[in-house]
């Protein structure tokens, strides 16, 4: 059985989930509304203040979505009571961030600026050589923060780029010279 999807989801205070035909979810919370599409092979039920999910039969399909329509469901949940938030830091002499409105500024040495807008949902903040996203959709924070990343990742020899704050880099020794 899965471990996972057989858990239960607790529906705290303040928080409506609505399930239409096919499985359209939309939780809505003190932070925000999500909407999601989920597989419609499930059967999601809400009693007693909690969601369950349960799968149809024992196919490893079935098992499958099983679990990761109960972790979706869980995240919108989370999501729009307290949110997600990703932090990143910046190594490296002269690479530095900037925020002005929705734009954030990435000097990261190129021959150029890197200017990228925030998406909907996702919110951006600089903090000296942090750059904090938050946001209600677990997805598009993370996909956000990979998106800044992979602008100049980390580099193993002097450890310079862009970095999760959790992350640490395997550093690698130099070239020695001949003598």
């Amino acid at each position: 059985m899965s471990r996972i999807g057989l858990m239960p989801i607790a529906i705290p205070a303040g928080v409506t989930v609505d399930v239409a035909e096919n499985n359209t979810v939309t939780v809505k919370g003190p932070k925000g509304e999500l909407k999601r599409s989920l597989p419609a092979e499930m059967t999601i039920t809400q009693e007693n203040g909690e969601i369950k999910i349960a799968r149809p039969n024992d196919l490893k399909k079935e098992k499958a979505l099983h679990g990761l329509t109960r972790a979706l469901l869980h995240n919108m949940v989370v999501g729009v009571t307290d949110g997600f938030t990703k932090t990143l830091e910046i190594n490296g002499v002269g690479y530095r961030a900037e925020k002005k409105g929705k734009v954030l500024t990435l000097h990261l040495g190129y021959s150029h600026n890197i200017e990228m807008e925030d998406p909907d949902g996702v919110e951006t903040k600089v903090d000296g050589n942090k750059i904090i996203l938050s946001g209600i959709d677990k997805e598009a924070v993370g996909q956000w923060a990979a998106n800044i990343r992979a602008k100049r990742g980390p580099e193993p020899y002097k450890g310079k780029g862009i970095k999760y704050d959790y992350e640490t880099i395997r550093r690698k020794v130099g070239k020695t010279g001949k003598k």
